[in-house]
């Protein structure tokens, strides 16, 4: 009769120690998935205005050079983009921090000549691309 119920309290006993645990597995998981549920959801809301920001840069870049028009065009309201673009690039992946760099140094170095010399605008515009093609690749893998 001892036996019996010896055998039934490690039952029992093994019984609640596997759902002790399998509740701290499913509770470690479920805090895992929403952390990178928020991360993914912060990276998408950056990436999106990103790509806004990217877009307004080239219409800058395309009213000053294009349209000859210096009040859509600014070059002040073109390094105001290119800071945003910078400040909001740290929220998505190296690369995109890369390329939004790459992108403020070519507008650096071309941004009095955009309005008058196609190579200018070019550069820019090639630049824009660069720091759109990374920021579509951070979005494609999300998870």
């Amino acid at each position: 009769m001892a036996s019996a119920t010896d055998a039934r309290l490690k039952v029992y006993q093994a019984t609640a120690l596997f759902s002790v645990l399998f509740a701290l597995v499913g509770f470690s998981y479920n805090v895992w998935r929403l952390e990178v549920t928020e991360h993914n959801n912060n990276v998408r809301e950056a990436s999106f205005e990103l790509l806004l920001q990217l877009a307004e840069l080239e219409q800058v870049v395309y009213a000053a050079h294009y349209d000859r028009d210096l009040n859509r065009g600014s070059p002040r309201d073109g390094w105001v983009k290119v800071g945003l673009i910078n400040d909001l690039s740290g929220s998505c992946s190296e690369a995109v921090v890369a390329s939004a760099a790459a992108l403020k140094s070519v507008w650096s170095a071309n941004w009095a000549e955009v309005a008058e010399e196609r190579t200018a605008a070019d550069a820019v515009v090639a630049a824009i691309d660069g720091v759109r093609a990374e920021v579509r690749a951070v979005l494609a893998d999300l998870n």
